[in-house]
């Protein structure tokens, strides 16, 4: 079997392209999830499994923003349990791609757990709001209704655009010369929009009110990169349809 050093150095030249990737998935999380690929491989245990480990600490800690008040030992708990389950959801694609069992099962099991945590998490915000937090008005209801679906938007359509582009690349002549640099600019730019950061909120639930001006700073800055997604995404589709 191989040492584990042989195995994260085989881990790391299996990695996706960091084109597009926030400092926080390229630096935290990937090298986290390494390290939870490798030891799910000596454990014998499948990508698919992995999935649901992931799922697991992520799903469990969606019910304790739900169901638990408040407090400084949930946000930490909370926090922990879904920053576990997103290493785990990089752990899966690393280890498919380090032992060739990957799938389109797999593909579609990882998406449908990450749908269903971005569904969860903001309804179990909205039930916390409505059972322990003391609200200043009613209106802050619509908050996590409108985080919701801002965040369902911008996963539906960047799979849609992925899935189309892939499409269409068949009809295309391939694009040749070197890849373009990785924008350190844009990793840094990204960050306010990646899952692990948002996470990063929950660590404030001791605190209604700064969980909740927290929370609300991210659901606009989420909606402004939603546009500018939305923009990009469609010219770029265009672009493929006219080329």
């Amino acid at each position: 079997m191989s040492g584990t050093g042989t195995l994260l150095r085989e881990l790391r030249g299996a990695q996706k392209s960091s084109k597009g990737v926030s400092l926080y998935s390229r630096y935290v999380n990937r090298p986290a999830g390494r390290l939870l690929a490798a030891s799910a491989y000596r454990a014998g245990l499948t990508p698919n499994q992995v999935t649901m480990i992931s799922a697991l600490f992520t799903f469990s800690s969606i019910v304790a923003v739900a169901l638990v008040e408040p407090s400084w030992w949930l946000g930490v708990a909370v926090y922990a349990g879904l920053a576990v389950g997103f290493a785990f959801d990089s752990a899966d694609g690393q280890l498919a791609r380090l032992t060739g069992r990957g799938g389109p099962d797999g593909e579609w099991l990882d998406h449908v757990v990450d749908c269903a945590k971005m569904i969860l998490v903001h309804s179990a915000v909205l039930i916390s709001f409505d059972r322990f937090g003391a609200l200043p008005g009613e209106g802050w209801l619509l908050l996590p209704l409108g985080f919701l679906f801002v965040a369902v938007l911008t996963f539906c359509a960047g799979l849609l655009r992925e899935q189309l582009g892939k499409a269409a690349a068949g009809t295309v002549p391939a694009a040749t010369g070197p890849a373009a640099p990785v924008s350190r600019v844009r990793a840094v730019a990204l960050l306010p929009a990646d899952y692990g950061v948002f996470c990063l909120v929950f660590l404030l639930l001791g605190a209604p009110g700064a969980f909740r001006a927290g929370y609300a700073a991210l659901a606009a800055v989420h909606a402004v990169f939603l546009v500018a997604f939305l923009v990009k995404w469609f010219r770029e589709l265009k672009a493929l349809r006219a080329g």
